[in-house]
C-alpha cells in the first residue's frame, strides 16, 4: 500500500444506500491497511479556508512579543500561542522546528465541561481571527461527525455511536507555522515521527511534499493530498478502542529540500477529541482468539493526561 486512498463524504450523505456502504466499505479498509484516506466533499467552503489561511498568517507575522502575550502559563498549552521549539515527540530530547496557535471546544449547552475545558484566548490585534478559527472549527467537527458514523458502521456498532462522545468534545484545532529554515537542523525536524492522541485527525495544508506515513513495512510514503482534499488518519484512541483494528499510523512532517528552506510552511491539524469520560475499554466486536485484548481499560481524559506528560506540555 503506497498510496493514501482517495474517498468522498458527499457518497455517505446522498441518501443512496449503496454509495453510502461504498464510502463505508472503502474508508474502514484503508483504515486497516495504513490508517489515512484523503477525504473530498468535506464541509469546509472555499472562501472559509482562503480566509484562515489570511488569517493564520497574519497572526504568525505578528511581532514575538506581541504573540508571546497570548502564550498562556499553566495550561499545558491547550488553548492560545505555543512558540517556537515548545513541543517535541514522545520520546525525542530536540522541540520541533515550528510554533502553533489552539483553538478549543465551544461549550454550549454543559456547565461542567464549560469549566473543565479552558477559555479560548482571543486575539485583540486582529479583528476576523477568532471567528474565522471558530467557523473553521465547526465545519470541521461536523466532517469528522459523519467519518465517525462511517466508522461506527464499519465496526457493526450503531451508526451514532460516537456522537453523544464527541457532542463538546475535548478537540483541539491547531494552525501550525513552520518557518523557513536560517542554519542545517542538527537533529530536529519540523515534526518529528509521532503518532496522534485523538479519536481522529483532519488535516488542512498536505497539499505539498512534506508529510509521510510509514506504511506496515516500515517504509516512509509521502502523503500528498489534492486542492480539495482533507488528510485524515486514525489516532490512538480509537486504534485502542478498536484492538488495533484500525491503525495509528506513525507519521512526520520532514525538512524540505535545501532550496525551500527560505519558505514558510502552514498546516492546520483538527485532532477530533471525545469527552474525558468516554471509556476506551476495547470494544468487545474487535476480540476475537485470533485478536485477545491488548489494551488496559481507560478513559479519554486519563488516557490523554499520560500522553501529554509525554510530550512534556504538562508536568
Amino acid at each position: 500500500m503506497n498510496i493514501i486512498p482517495s474517498v468522498n463524504l458527499k457518497d455517505f450523505t446522498s441518501g443512496d444506500a449503496e454509495k453510502k456502504q461504498q464510502f463505508v466499505d472503502a474508508i474502514g479498509k484503508a483504515y486497516e491497511d495504513i490508517g489515512f484516506v484523503a477525504l473530498k466533499g468535506h464541509f469546509l467552503d472555499d472562501a472559509l479556508v482562503e480566509n484562515l489561511y489570511g488569517e493564520v498568517k497574519n497572526f504568525f507575522n505578528l511581532p514575538i512579543e506581541t504573540k508571546r502575550k497570548y502564550e498562556i502559563p499553566g495550561i499545558g498549552g491547550q488553548r492560545g500561542y505555543v512558540s517556537f521549539g515548545k513541543e517535541s515527540a514522545k520520546g525525542k530530547k530536540e522541540g520541533d522546528l515550528k510554533e502553533f496557535w489552539h483553538f478549543g471546544q465551544y461549550v454550549e449547552d454543559n456547565d461542567e465541561l464549560k469549566a473543565e475545558y479552558p477559555e479560548n484566548v482571543t486575539v485583540n490585534e486582529l479583528a476576523e481571527f477568532n471567528e474565522v478559527g471558530k467557523e473553521t472549527y465547526r465545519m470541521l467537527e461536523k466532517t469528522a461527525k459523519y467519518v465517525l458514523r462511517a466508522l461506527a458502521l464499519h465496526l457493526n456498532l450503531e451508526e451514532t455511536y460516537f456522537d453523544d462522545y464527541i457532542h463538546n468534545g475535548n478537540s483541539i484545532l491547531r494552525p501550525i507555522h513552520y518557518p523557513p529554515i536560517q542554519e542545517e537542523p542538527k537533529e530536529a525536524v519540523r515534526a518529528a515521527a509521532h503518532g496522534d492522541i485523538n479519536l481522529i485527525t483532519l488535516l488542512m495544508g498536505a497539499q505539498g511534499r512534506g508529510l509521510q506515513v510509514q506504511n506496515h513495512k516500515g517504509e516512509w510514503i509521502d502523503a500528498i493530498a489534492e486542492a480539495d482534499e482533507l488528510m485524515i488518519n486514525v489516532g490512538d484512541m480509537l486504534s485502542r478502542h478498536t484492538n488495533n483494528k484500525l491503525k495509528s499510523t506513525i507519521h512526520r512532517v520532514v525538512n524540505p529540500p535545501k532550496e525551500l528552506w527560505g519558505t514558510s510552511r502552514y498546516s492546520i491539524p483538527f485532532f477530533m477529541h471525545p469527552i474525558s469520560a468516554m471509556k476506551l475499554d476495547v470494544l468487545e466486536g474487535c476480540i476475537d482468539e485470533n485478536n485477545p485484548k491488548k489494551f488496559e481499560d481507560i478513559t479519554a481524559g486519563e488516557f490523554l493526561n499520560e500522553r501529554l506528560i509525554e510530550l512534556g506540555l504538562k508536568k
